[in-house]
């Protein structure tokens, strides 16, 4: 069987750089379907044996696939094409998607190379062919089915779906970054949208016990549904002793301040994660005003003593909008899962945290010290 690849923003880089994502493209689906390609002026063909459940439900989740289609093929010739359009009229008929009593049609025509038709000539001939075999109606604004001829050289293929994909760019182009990652709803869905822009990622969790049980649990089940988006590059996962950090936080500064404290901490940790990693920057799940660790001044405040770039993906998205993409790369189930949330969250949080007063803060507690202390627990977890 043979599909057709289409990509989105990879065409309009350079040769140079469209070849080399278009490669990371290729490999990436190679990891999990036995195939082989042909890269035609900017048509990607996949050549497999797989079922076809299994090849949808891949390209289903490789990063950088705009759309796809399963094709069949023949020789440029009007003859075999009018075979095998009576061939998959037959298919699409007796399968429920092509009603030619009730349903209108359409053909559109595609060509590469040198032929003496144009590209109107064919389609008018291959839409005469459905109207000889079915007596369809032809309506070419809105039609209720479409069929594809598109002719390569002495080569042509007709396809009547185009299955959309996720876009972005292919996974492992654009590098790697650590996202700090809780059982919670969002930190899983800003790891799914930096998987979408092409990067690698490493999991960093920040385990909060005696403040909180029951996450670890969670982030690994949700870092196995985040691999299945990950074709080509490992998904790292390492997690942290961090409770004895908020402890020291709690007794040493305002407990107002503990959550920007926590916050700043964990951006400093993922820091030297980073580092180690060769990561170029971190990612969070913040959303602006969702909690109090969010709001703007805090935010500033938290974010002071990183030097390393932080993003955060779902900045402007509400949380049913963040739930929404949960509940369909599937995380959201397991986020839900209740495990008490964390208990060093004051009473009263900072939400208008003053950069000078935190920075003071910072300095009479040494942070860094205790930070040192806490880093040397991090722990790579083998799943």
């Amino acid at each position: 069987m043979k599909y057709f690849i289409r990509y989105g923003e990879i065409g309009v880089k350079s040769p140079k750089i469209r070849r080399k994502f278009e490669n990371k493209l290729i490999s990436n689906i190679q990891t999990e379907l036995k195939s082989t390609f042909n890269n035609d002026q900017g048509r990607i063909t996949l050549i497999t044996e797989e079922d076809d459940e299994k090849v949808r439900d891949v390209l289903d989740r490789v990063f950088g696939i705009v759309s796809y289609s399963p094709v069949e093929e023949t020789e440029t010739d009007n003859e075999k094409i009018a075979e095998l359009i009576g061939k998959v009229i037959r298919q699409v008929t007796e399968s429920g998607k092509f009603n030619p009593e009730r349903d209108t049609f359409a053909v559109k025509c595609r060509r590469v190379g040198t032929h003496d038709f144009s590209s109107q000539q064919m389609a008018a001939y291959a839409g005469s062919v459905v109207v000889k075999l079915t007596d369809a109606k032809v309506d070419l604004s809105n039609p209720d089915f479409t069929l594809y001829v598109e002719v390569r050289k002495n080569r042509t293929f007709i396809y009547h779906e185009k299955i959309r994909g996720l876009g972005g760019l292919p996974v492992g182009s654009q590098g790697r970054v650590v996202c700090l990652i809780s059982g919670g709803i969002d930190s899983p869905v800003a790891t799914f949208q930096m998987l979408k822009r092409g990067c690698a990622v490493t999991l960093l969790h920040c385990d909060n016990d005696p403040f909180g049980q029951g996450t670890v649990e969670k982030v690994l089940r949700n870092a196995d549904n985040l691999r299945r988006y990950s074709l080509g590059e490992e998904i790292r996962v390492y997690s942290i002793k961090y409770g004895q950090y908020l402890q020291f936080a709690q007794t040493e500064a305002p407990p107002r301040m503990t959550c920007v404290l926590c916050k700043s901490g964990m951006y400093q940790i993922a820091e030297r994660l980073a580092k180690q990693e060769k990561a170029l920057a971190i990612v969070d799940g913040s959303s602006i005003g969702q909690v109090a660790s969010q709001t703007l001044y805090n935010i500033e405040a938290a974010r002071y003593h990183c030097r390393m770039p932080i993003f955060s993906p779902l900045i402007s998205l509400d949380k049913l909008e963040i739930e929404s993409i949960a509940k369909k790369i599937g995380t959201y189930d397991v986020s839900v899962i209740p495990d008490g949330g964390c208990k060093a969250v004051p009473k009263y949080p900072e939400t208008h945290a003053d950069l000078d007063l935190v920075n003071k803060i910072i300095e009479k507690i040494n942070q860094k010290e205790a930070l040192d202390d806490v880093a040397k627990t991090i722990t790579r977890i083998d799943v």
